[in-house]
């Protein structure tokens, strides 16, 4: 008598048909789960022929928005949490939050890989667009606490549904608005920013009273500082691309980009440490 094999090869025929794991399924791919297709086919260069860097140029604003899109589909939840009370997710996202800004700083790199010249060799195609039309990005400083009505009127690009997810954002609540929010259910007097200031100083002095509130306000300063980091990180890469040239856009190009840099979004946080 022949030994039982001890790793039978399983018979497909046994198996239910609605497998869902596997190559046998066949429902869902790696490729169709990315949509890799459509993925892989949005960069499109405007040279002709195509400058070799163009290809780079694009992927990596393109990472952008995709990265931008996580934040905020992260941030809202932050502020949703600060708002309901569930301190401890809104801590969480934070930290990740953290982190992908992180990448977002360091991610200039790359594109710092292209010299001034092989830039030159398609700038010119780009133009009116640039990243003053980011979309995503006001969304963001909007939604952190930065709301500039303005832009809105300064870009007369936007199409019917970004110009609606602006208003939406300078009308919705900010983190900033979701924090008091926080403090004011601690017990906390946050009728005014004289009454934040004082509160701030009240969690920053009994941290074992009020630890969970200390954690997200320094996560919000995380993500204020890793926003300044990119802002600046941000600016010298376009000086080092092409010096004191104006924008694609029309702005004045790296001076605009420099006037931005003071920009803070939560002055009580950084004000409250010279108080301590």
């Amino acid at each position: 008598m022949t030994a039982p094999d001890q790793n039978p090869v399983p018979d497909d025929s046994a198996l239910p048909d609605d497998r869902h794991f596997g190559e046998q399924g066949g429902r869902l791919t790696y490729g169709s789960y990315l949509r890799l297709e459509q993925l892989l086919t949005a960069q499109v260069p405007e040279s002709d022929p195509p400058a070799h860097d163009e290809l780079l140029f694009i992927t990596v604003h393109q990472v952008y928005e995709l990265w931008f899109n996580q934040l905020l589909h992260d941030l809202v939840a932050v502020r949703g949490a600060m708002l309901d009370g569930r301190l401890w997710w809104a801590r969480h996202l934070l930290h990740r939050v953290d982190v992908i800004e992180r990448v977002l700083v360091t991610q200039l790199e790359v594109l710092e890989t292209m010299t001034p010249q092989d830039f030159l060799e398609f700038r010119e195609r780009l133009a009116p667009a640039s990243g003053f039309q980011s979309v995503q990005y006001r969304e963001l400083e909007f939604l952190s606490g930065a709301k500039d009505p303005g832009f809105l009127r300064r870009f007369r690009g936007l199409s019917d549904a970004e110009r609606a997810r602006l208003e939406r954002r300078l009308d919705e609540p900010t983190l900033w608005d979701a924090f008091v929010h926080v403090l004011a259910q601690a017990g906390l007097p946050a009728a005014d920013d004289d009454q934040v200031r004082g509160s701030l100083l009240a969690v920053a002095r009994d941290r074992e009273r009020y630890g969970e509130v200390w954690e997200l306000a320094e996560g919000l300063l995380d993500h204020d500082e890793r926003a300044a980091q990119w802002r600046a990180r941000h600016v010298q890469m376009v000086e080092r691309q092409i010096g004191t040239k104006s924008g694609t856009g029309g702005s004045s190009g790296a001076p605009y980009l420099r006037s931005r840099l003071p920009l803070r979004y939560y002055p009580l946080l950084w004000e409250m440490r010279a108080h301590l």
